[in-house]
């Protein structure tokens, strides 16, 4: 349920109906925008009666929100969400690029990366210690190790890093770690998701191969109502009939997302396409659909990458890729 009132939190006519809903065993989450104040009621709330909350003063309107989603859901939160790591923030109007190795291999090839990363502009470093792989005989990843050599890259650069959890019991290895990542094979992991909500860090959230925009907000919702609102919702690519492409990219599912939700939406063309010759047309795609951000794969030397180097751009590729994504979204905000 939406409530607009008239006043702010320190009103005391809003503050009487607050305390008033409280007393039903309900939630309020208080959003103050720049023109109205908005009351979020979470709960089951057909209890509640609209003609009882109208009587209160500072009532405006009332609104049942219909979507079993309610904290993602943009009626509740008008204004976008901003999450912001080390200064640096995502949504809101303000732009990103995560980027390094789909895996961490060694501390050289980590800090080779940071390095040309950071030149080419991009806010984060990105790299894989645990990987989810199909087979269990490829590389799974350095796990403790390479969270260490991403940690040592974020000393040398300052860029804040974003890995992949892939187990509960792996939580307290992420400590450091700027931003979670869940991966798409974890996105309905909902006892991860719950332990993520008590974490009090950004959550990068992939969508599900298989799975709906709903039901993406709704991993989100998981993790909201735990008490961490910091998340990150993230379109990968859904499967599809095709198989040209390692995944179909949803780009209209950036547009759909920036209507429901006030969470930042960012792509990872990478995984969507499979193929490096195909990042840059989707990555300028995403932008020109709205996007917060990018997720990119890079490698210094694809061809020997230990996993995903078909989908990974050199240093070259990567700089090139750069120098557009920064004219685009240049020439995207001037249109606003």
């Amino acid at each position: 349920m939406v409530i607009v009132v008239k006043g702010n939190r320190q009103d005391k006519r809003v503050n009487e109906l607050i305390r008033w809903i409280e007393a039903k065993d309900f939630t309020v989450q208080v959003n103050e925008g720049v023109q109205k104040t908005i009351l979020g009621v979470v709960g089951d709330t057909a209890a509640l009666d609209i003609d009882a909350i109208s009587t209160f003063p500072a009532v405006e309107t009332v609104k049942r929100i219909q979507e079993p989603y309610k904290k993602a859901n943009r009626q509740m939160h008008e204004e976008d969400t901003v999450v912001e790591v080390g200064g640096r923030k995502i949504g809101g109007g303000h732009f990103q690029v995560m980027a390094g190795p789909c895996s961490v291999e060694s501390k050289e090839q980590v800090a080779a990366i940071a390095d040309y990363v950071k030149r080419g502009g991009a806010g984060f470093l990105r790299g894989g210690a645990f990987k989810p792989r199909s087979s269990p005989y490829a590389f799974q990843g350095l796990k403790a190790e390479g969270i260490e050599y991403l940690l040592e890259a974020k000393k040398r650069t300052g860029l804040p890093i974003v890995t992949e959890l892939m187990s509960v019991s792996d939580l307290p290895l992420f400590d450091k770690v700027d931003i979670i990542q869940v991966g798409a094979r974890n996105m309905q992991n909902f006892a991860m998701l719950k332990e993520l909500g008590k974490v009090k860090k950004p959550v990068l959230l992939k969508r599900g191969m298989s799975s709906t925009v709903e039901e993406l907000l709704l991993s989100a919702e998981y993790i909201m109502s735990g008490g961490n609102d910091e998340v990150i919702l993230c379109e990968r690519g859904i499967r599809t009939f095709e198989n040209y492409t390692r995944s179909t990219l949803d780009i209209s599912a950036v547009p759909v997302l920036k209507k429901l939700t006030h969470l930042p939406v960012i792509v990872d063309p990478s995984h969507a396409s499979g193929r490096a010759e195909l990042v840059e047309s989707l990555a300028l795609s995403a932008i020109a659909a709205g996007a917060d951000g990018l997720l990119i794969e890079t490698h210094n030397n694809p061809r020997c990458a230990l996993c995903d180097g078909a989908q990974s751009l050199d240093e070259q590729g990567f700089a090139r890729l750069m120098e557009k994504v920064n004219k685009l979204w240049a020439f995207m905000k001037s249109l606003k």
